[in-house]
């Protein structure tokens, strides 16, 4: 289930960027995605420690600043894989952990997404929905604790501000 959910994901990216390059006709000059965003899962989790403060990856790019309507397919799967790897880990340890940093971390990383995503026309609502559901994720529906809700909200609003 889980490798066809990858599937799906990286089939919805794919399209997401094939409709974008149809769409043609655009001034705009085309934007590359920073390599920043591009060097995996561990960048987001360490530039994520700063948060709520400014969480810059491989101290160069905002994470609002890896969603760039005109990126590259490759640069959304790699985007993808590495927010929705960075968002599971830390749900997980903040429900172990709630008074710990990581509900903050991931608040902030969707707020962040948010923000970038608010500006590429839709291209980035699947990512933003698939990291919603990690973020949120709860076994057997537990309700996630006040804590960890409170501090994720905290950092959402940081990241959506300033992400």
């Amino acid at each position: 289930m889980k490798a066809r959910s990858t599937v799906l994901f990286l089939l919805l990216l794919a399209l997401g960027a094939a409709l974008l390059a149809g769409c043609g006709g655009s001034s705009a000059k085309d934007e590359r995605q920073p390599v920043a965003c591009r060097e995996g899962t561990g960048v987001y989790l360490e530039a994520l420690r700063a948060a709520p403060g400014d969480v810059i990856l491989a101290g160069e790019t905002p994470i609002s600043g890896c969603l760039v309507p005109t990126a590259e397919e490759g640069e959304l799967v790699d985007l993808g894989e590495a927010a929705l790897a960075a968002a599971t880990k830390l749900n997980a340890a903040a429900r172990a952990e709630p008074d710990g940093p990581a509900a903050l971390q991931l608040g902030y990383l969707l707020g962040a997404i948010a923000r970038g995503s608010a500006k590429t026309e839709g291209v980035h609502a699947e990512l933003l929905r698939r990291l919603t559901v990690a973020a949120r994720f709860a076994p057997a529906g537990e309700p996630l604790s006040q804590r960890f809700l409170a501090a994720y909200e905290k950092g959402f609003a940081a990241g959506r501000k300033h992400g």
